[in-house]
């Protein structure tokens, strides 16, 4: 039985992500990373919105369930609308 899954995982190809000419992102793993000068452009402001939403909304709250309640929806709605855009864009 161990044999087998050595020769399974033997057969097995690592496939490395290309990306297509003009595409902003690659996908890896479910998610998108960078391709281009263009991807990291639109990828820095996103991290800094959900930096700054994480900051602002621990800040401005004096427990932590009203925090969670803050930095939910603006990291929900900042992941889909940036997964959104990588996966047209890629």
């Amino acid at each position: 039985m161990i044999k087998y899954h050595l020769d399974m995982f033997k057969k097995r190809k690592r496939e490395i992500p290309t990306s297509k000419a003009g595409a902003w992102f690659i996908p890896v793993r479910g998610s998108y990373l960078p391709a281009s000068k263009v991807g990291w452009l639109t990828y820095i402001p996103y991290s800094g919105y959900l930096i700054a939403a994480l900051y602002f909304g621990i800040k401005d709250t004096n427990s932590v369930s009203l925090a969670i309640l803050i930095i939910t929806p603006n990291w929900i709605a900042a992941i889909a609308i940036m997964t959104y855009l990588a996966s047209h864009r890629s």
